[in-house]
């Protein structure tokens, strides 16, 4: 954990421009040296130059308290959304309440018959009056004190403009109703029959419904994210030396420990199995839904469910440093990052409300003086068309959408990759992958398993057995994958391995060692060359068509004549002739980077349909091959993120089939838990559908301000002879927020092709 960077949870920001404000504040505290606040997620992330003290927490604190909001350090994810649930709940109360009483004032203003007069006073209008300002006073007070909270902070937000629209419709209609007790009133009160008791109560209503819609969207659009943290069990079955069960929080658990999981249990810890032999339900963490047969040996994950048997697992990780917990805070990570396109987003919310009201206020005050001119046969005088258009355009503004547009829909792309294995790192990946023109891959590990054999064993003298007895034994203690290949087919013939004394590792050529007083070599023909081994005529010819077909070739020698040779090769994995395929229909180059010789990159090249083959590339210079590509496009680099972690770093997006090994998650942008390359092709569509519903989030946000108030404001009035009611525009203004969150939940249903 960074402890440079502090996480507040932060409650009460309804817009962008409350993101705003709470970055603002932040800003301002000298220690700190950025402020990155998410509305959807309702965090504010804060970096300090060195690691932050509890003052500073306390001073952080009080600053995002001082400007009208709620702030305490990170809640725990479960116990807030536990929270969130609990506000939601009385939000729903709050709406029922507030729209029952609205309802009624609606018909007292606009249906309700004539109830008489109480002196001189219109008894229905006085009715509508005491009901609606129970609406203004209550079920508005969260607004108005966050609107006075803002103000004093020399900021502006959605709350301001709730506030000053529907205080000027409850100060004209409660003038209207009393002037008959008041003489000292101007005479257009006296003489005006309009009120806005309605009006004022459906905002408040209207918006609070908004709000209570758009929580429960929020709540919805991390439901990926939630559904993971479900995942961690709280406790687990530790088993004693003894052999005795013993029950204990898995944060206590230590590694090393042995812990026993029954049938249908979720795996608490990453670990490797010590006992049991059964089916795992891996799909929660990988998307993967046909479960994964393992046994003794095996790793399994924290999160996975065991299906059909009982457990005993050696665990490898504390519980903040399972895959699970690194998947959980990627993704947060993910979610808290700011596109491009947002920071102007947050600029533009910093003037928009203050540019709105300063637009009611002029559009209110030509009303005022020209609507006898504009509008000479309406109905309404000039002083109600004024307040009409003052309040309309006030509350038909929407911050929110703008607000809510890039945030929610990175939330709901990133959980629902996570949860099909796809872990995308920031929207920097997202932007980039939906601009990508190239795909690099790696040849060993992602077009390949990497995990080569053995396909062939040809003798030229000895035998087969022999072969194999002495090769085996030259490579027994050898890490490189070709001796293992060579160990494991030694296995299955069931070969002696020789016991080979002296043995010498030649770098690029083979082994060498001396059995029973005689030289014996395992490499290539430069091995040979070098033991002065006799090469029969044909074995070149016989080594150069093996290599035309993607195989490696191994000769074996003993004193100096040639044994035989033993054919190996990589396999490659079932879906990337599909995958490279799938790459190319949809516009994007696919080109191979590999460290191998020539004639085995264009062997498989071939079989998987990829045209361009850069080979015998050393690890340190992949990175120079990545950039002198990306002279030409956007390029994305696939590999394993071990020996290509410099490549994947300096592509514009990397992308790591690590299984979330260590190197691969910090090297890369873009992480494929389960090691597929179609998953490659869905992280690619996936940051291009998440991009779109960015881009469409904002044309609706922008489209509908860009609409909306010049209607609000009366534009179209002379010619239509109506103006928009307020509580329309409430409506719309509401809608506006629940259909951007709405847009972006349905990338829910996103699945790869």
């Amino acid at each position: 954990m960074d402890d440079r960077k502090l996480t507040l949870s932060v409650t009460g920001m309804t817009c962008a421009a409350c993101a705003s404000s709470v970055e603002r504040v932040l800003s301002r505290i000298d220690s700190i040296t950025k402020a990155e606040v998410n509305l959807t997620l309702e965090r504010a992330t804060i970096s300090f130059p060195e690691r932050y003290s509890e003052s500073q927490i306390k001073e952080c604190v009080n600053a995002v308290t001082g400007a009208g909001f709620g702030a305490t350090e990170l809640i725990p994810a479960l116990k807030f959304r536990r929270m969130k649930e609990e506000n939601v709940s009385k939000q729903l109360t709050r709406v029922i309440f507030s729209l029952s009483l609205s309802c009624i004032v609606f018909w007292l203003t606009m249906v309700g018959g004539d109830l008489g007069e109480w002196g001189s006073l219109n008894i229905r209008l006085f009715l509508a009056m005491i009901l609606s300002t129970i609406v203004y006073l209550y079920c508005g007070f969260e607004f108005h004190r966050g609107a006075w909270k803002s103000i004093a902070n020399r900021t502006a937000n959605m709350d301001v403009l709730v506030h000053i629209g529907t205080s000027v419709a409850m100060f004209w209609s409660c003038s209207v109703t009393l002037a008959p007790i008041f003489s000292e009133l101007p005479d257009f009160l006296r003489e005006s029959n309009h009120v806005f008791f309605d009006g004022s109560s459906f905002i408040i209503s209207f918006v609070l419904l908004g709000g209570y819609l758009e929580s429960r969207a929020k709540l919805k659009a991390t439901d990926s994210i939630h559904g993971l943290m479900k995942l961690q069990p709280r406790n687990a079955r530790l088993v004693k030396d003894d052999g005795e069960i013993q029950e204990k929080i898995v944060d206590l658990v230590p590694r090393g420990s042995l812990v026993k999981i029954l049938a249908g249990e979720t795996v608490p810890l990453d670990g490797t199995i010590e006992d049991g032999i059964g089916l795992i339900d891996e799909s929660m963490m990988t998307g993967e839904s046909a479960p994964v047969p393992k046994g003794p040996g095996d790793s399994v994950v924290a999160g996975t469910i065991i299906m059909d048997t009982t457990m005993v697992i050696r665990t490898t990780s504390l519980v903040h440093e399972t895959m699970l917990s690194k998947v959980i805070q990627l993704v947060e990570e993910a979610q808290m990052g700011k596109a491009p396109i947002q920071r102007l987003v947050d600029r533009v919310s910093g003037v928009f409300v203050p540019a709105v009201i300063f637009a009611a206020i002029i559009a209110s005050s030509f009303w005022l003086i020209y609507a006898d001119e504009f509008a000479p046969g309406s109905a309404m005088s000039s002083a109600e068309i004024s307040v009409m258009v003052l309040v309309s355009t006030l509350v038909i503004a929407c911050p929110c959408a703008l607000g809510l547009a890039t945030p929610t829909a990175l939330v709901v792309g990133t959980g629902t990759g996570a949860s099909q294995g796809l872990l995308i790192k920031g929207i920097t990946a997202l932007e980039k992958s939906h601009s990508t023109s190239m795909v690099v891959m790696d040849k060993t590990g992602t077009i390949t398993s990497g995990r080569p054999r053995v396909k062939g064993i040809n003798v030229v003298r000895g035998s087969r057995e022999k072969i194999l007895s002495i090769s085996s034994g030259l490579e027994y203690e050898s890490t490189h994958p070709i001796a293992s290949a060579i160990n494991s087919a030694s296995s299955e013939y069931g070969c002696e391995r020789y016991k080979i004394d002296s043995i010498r590792t030649f770098p690029g050529m083979g082994l060498s060692g001396v059995l029973n007083g005689v030289i014996v070599g395992v490499g290539n023909l430069a091995m040979m060359d070098h033991l002065e081994v006799e090469i029969p005529e044909g074995i070149e010819e016989e080594i150069r068509i093996r290599s035309t077909l993607g195989r490696t070739v191994i000769l074996v020698s003993e004193d100096t004549k040639i044994l035989g040779f033993i054919e190996v090769a990589d396999e490659i994995r079932e879906n990337s002739e599909s995958s490279v395929s799938a790459l190319q229909k949809n516009g994007i180059e696919v080109v191979m980077l590999t460290g191998d010789r020539e004639e085995v990159a264009s062997a498989i090249a071939a079989t998987v349909g990829i045209d361009r083959v850069i080979s015998e590339v050393k690890p340190h210079e992949k990175a120079e091959a990545i950039l002198d590509l990306q002279k030409v496009g956007t390029v994305a680099m696939i590999g394993d993120g071990i020996n290509d972690a410099a490549a994947l770093a300096v592509a514009d997006v990397g992308i790591a089939m690590g299984s979330g090994s260590e190197i691969a998650l910090e090297s890369a942008d873009i992480v494929l838990i389960r090691n597929d390359l179609s998953d490659a092709v869905a992280a690619l569509d996936l940051g291009k559908a998440t991009m779109n519903k960015i881009r469409s989030n904002l044309v609706w946000a922008f489209l509908y301000n860009l609409i909306g108030i010049p209607i609000a404001m009366g534009l179209f009035y002379p010619w239509t002879g109506e103006l928009l009611p307020p509580s329309f525009a409430a409506a719309a203004m509401s809608l506006s927020s629940v259909s951007v969150v709405g847009n972006s939940l349905m990338l829910r249903r996103w699945g790869p092709n």
